[in-house]
């Protein structure tokens, strides 16, 4: 009995195990196609609810005619939109019957090119796509429709044949000879070789012909000449040819890996520098239009956007979208010329939505977008190209991509903060501005980073006070550290607006944030109170003095100042120096020169008389300015009456001077205040009468905001002529430069025709003499 069913095992396995798999096969991929359409109809339901009703319905007949007769009530169309599948009732009856080889399997040695569409509205579905019950060891087996197959459709159905014929000619014109690896090549392999298939015995010697045509195909690879680029061009922008599309990324992935010498062969080679610009043009521009025309991006009035990730359409042009970003990834990290660099950054703005899926890919090229964009040697118009890139990611991503996102742009805010001179301050103070938009697309992921970031540079002054050693200072006295909470400053300043808070009806998310980013500044600010960092103070007392103009928040900034006059770098009599001018904009501390100077004494009494009239002018419209005002002129009249002493003075005419003037604007002012004060009718308990006095009054019509007003045109020209000379000196250095290269190259012939004499025998020797 043993030995029976032993043998009937073995025969079994012979004779039916073969077509008994398959069948099951069959059956199972007929079922899931059945499952992948129910939930495509349902996704269908919720495009429609998103999109306000539309396309509901249209996407939810096919099934029903299908259910009745597969193909009697089909009509090109609707078969197109089928994907070339079999209905269930027709596959019970071919389950018998062996697929032909060249629909199920396809050898390299006789490749046939992918159907293609170029004009039809349904016709992406023309093209043979990936199954949605395959893996991706299985795409093989659903790749294309190959010639014999095609001339069996003309025999049996000979006007769907006609029809193909009429409207997409292409999709009948096969190409014995055609490379079968440009899939493989978009999914981002590194070589043309074909995968390995499966489930496929193959003889010896197919195997080895196999081989042999393998490397005859990738020995051969071709030249891509102009007449290749605008046929390609021309079926793009005319036909949305997928074929084309798929030569024209294969050509561009060799274009961007064309300096390198890896070894590694690709389908073309790109040899004329006029081939290989307008390759770039023709990709960069016409591959996103062709995606777009077969995947078109559903947006809402929001902003949100839907892009149909589970069909096949998406599924067929998955490996290609991955080659084209990993193709132009690479290439943003090799160009150094920037118009080429700014093209490039604009053709990934349309490709965005469709990278969403693919995380890994989209978090490299954020990475090489930002630092482009923190590159100091970047120009500003690709800076704002490539800001722009990261904008529109932040705006149609998801809360966890959005956060992703605003952590990548300040570490490369951080990164491109690291050296601040004359030359870098302008890109700085642009991506500070500019990043500072980002935190207000999404004021809960803003709140959620910004107060890490803000905690992050808490817990360093923290550590640096607790931190006994002598270096420990250093952490928090660097230009990234005062950058970051100028960039903080920056963000909350442009989001707690209260024009911008009464537009949207409620207070910002991001107002929480003033208080720790107030206490963490002046905590910095005063780490280290010598006069060597005056101007680290300076530039910290300038980001709160903006946070709290633009937010109305009181900010007590008097005090840090007078600190600064009541050192002994003011109070003593300065040394004589021929150093020149201090510039406070680029440096955050002074050189040993400069202390004890008559320059630094005079900077540092400008920046103080700057700062402290820049602060009391925000409150000179307020009721309580005069008792604001009252501690600071009495500390600064004592102060000058030390300062103008005789013996232990600090002789300094020009500072005293100045100081003086703000001391009599700031009771001029203070006057004024109390003149109108003595006209109101409220008590000061009244809040509303209060919050009311002078509301809407222009602050530059008071005494102490026309001074302001004044003194900021005489520093904005001051800045324009030391910006002019700058230039001209740069101008001149460079020219300077040029002339030194000149007569280096001058000296070099003559000492070469010099040797060249002394090696003929012209040069006179000593017997000689």
């Amino acid at each position: 009995m043993a030995k029976s069913t032993k043998k009937a095992t073995r025969k079994f396995e012979k004779n039916h195990l073969k077509d008994t798999l398959e069948k099951r096969k069959a059956g199972a991929k007929i079922k899931q196609r059945q499952q992948v359409k129910a939930k495509r109809q349902a996704r269908n339901v919720k495009d429609a609810e998103f999109l306000d009703g539309k396309d509901g319905e249209e996407d939810a007949k096919p099934k029903s005619s299908e259910k009745e007769d597969p193909f009697g009530k089909m009509n090109v169309d609707d078969f197109f939109q089928g994907g070339f599948e079999i209905p269930e009732n027709l596959a019970k009856k071919s389950k018998s019957k062996a697929l032909p080889e060249k629909l199920r399997k396809r050898k390299r040695s006789e490749p046939e090119e992918v159907d293609d569409d170029d004009s039809s509205e349904a016709s992406f579905e023309e093209a043979p796509v990936m199954g949605d019950s395959e893996g991706e060891g299985d795409v093989e087996d659903d790749i294309g429709m190959s010639k014999g197959a095609m001339d069996a459709l003309a025999e049996k159905d000979p006007e769907f044949y006609k029809y193909l014929k009429e409207n997409d000619p292409e999709a009948l014109d096969f190409d014995e000879d055609a490379d079968l690896a440009e899939v493989d090549a978009l999914s981002g392999s590194d070589t043309e070789e074909q995968p390995k298939k499966k489930k496929q015995r193959k003889s010896k010697k197919s195997q080895a012909e196999e081989d042999e045509n393998s490397e005859d195909e990738e020995d051969d690879a071709s030249e891509v000449t102009k007449s290749m680029v605008s046929k390609w061009t021309k079926a793009m922008t005319e036909q949305h040819s997928l074929r084309a599309m798929r030569q024209v990324v294969l050509a561009f992935r060799a274009a961007a890996h064309i300096n390198e010498d890896e070894g590694k062969d690709y389908k073309y080679t790109i040899s004329n520098p006029d081939v290989y610009h307008n390759l770039l043009l023709t990709t960069l521009k016409n591959v996103p239009e062709v995606l777009s025309h077969h995947l078109p991006v559903k947006e809402s009035a929001s902003g949100k956007i839907r892009v149909s990730t589970d069909s096949k359409k998406f599924k067929t042009l998955s490996p290609l979208l991955k080659s084209h970003s990993t193709a132009v990834l690479h290439l943003l990290t090799s160009l150094s010329d920037a118009p080429t660099i700014k093209i490039t950054l604009s053709s990934i703005t349309p490709l965005l939505p469709y990278l969403l899926s693919f995380k890994k890919i989209l978090k490299n090229l954020v990475k090489s977008i930002v630092d482009i964009w923190s590159d100091p040697s970047s120009t500003e118009a690709t800076r704002i190209t490539a800001f722009l890139v990261v904008r529109r990611l932040a705006v149609i991503s998801d809360p966890g991509l959005r956060e992703a996102v605003l952590k990548t742009v300040y570490q490369g805010l951080i990164k491109g903060s690291r050296s601040t001179t004359v030359h870098t301050i302008q890109g700085i103070n642009l991506m500070k501005n500019s990043a500072a938009e980002l935190w207000g697309i999404d004021p809960g992921v803003g709140y959620t980073t910004g107060f890490t970031f803000i905690r992050q540079l808490a817990i360093h002054l923290r550590s640096s006070i607790t931190n006994n050693q002598k270096e420990s200072y250093k952490t928090i006295y660097n230009w990234q550290y005062v950058h970051s909470l100028d960039f903080w400053s920056c963000v909350l300043s442009e989001h707690c607006n209260p024009i911008k808070e009464a537009e949207s009806g409620k207070e910002s998310e991001l107002r929480p944030l003033i208080y720790p980013l107030v206490q963490v500044t002046l905590g910095a600010m005063r780490l280290i109170p010598t006069s060597t960092y005056f101007p680290l103070r300076f530039h910290m007392m300038r980001s709160l003095l903006r946070l709290s103009r633009a937010t109305g928040t009181y900010i007590p900034l008097a005090a840090a100042l007078l600190e600064v006059l009541n050192s002994a770098e003011m109070k003593k009599p300065p040394k004589p120096s021929t150093l020149k001018s201090l510039d406070f904009a680029s440096n955050y501390k002074a050189q040993k020169s400069y202390l004890r100077t008559r320059v630094y004494q005079d900077g540092v009494g400008e920046q103080v008389a700057e700062l402290l009239s820049e602060f009391f002018v925000l409150w000179s419209t307020s009721i309580a300015f005069p008792e604001l005002a009252l501690p600071v002129i009495i500390m600064m009249k004592r102060w000058l009456k030390d300062a103008n002493n005789k013996t232990s003075g600090n002789k300094n005419n020009k500072t005293n001077s100045a100081l003086f003037l703000l001391i009599q604007k700031l009771e001029a002012n203070s006057k004024w205040i109390e003149e109108r004060r003595a006209k109101v009718d409220f008590a000061p308990n009244n809040r509303a009468g209060v919050d009311g006095f002078l509301k809407g009054f222009e602050w530059e019509k008071t005494p102490l905001g026309a001074f302001v007003v004044g003194q900021r045109k005489q520093r904005e020209e001051k800045a324009r002529l030391l910006e002019q000379g700058r230039r001209e000196e740069d101008r001149k250095r460079k020219q300077d430069q040029e002339k030194e290269k000149v007569a280096n190259i001058n000296d070099d012939d003559m000492e070469d025709v010099d040797e060249e004499d002394s090696e003929a025998g012209f040069e006179d020797s000593e017997d000689d003499e």
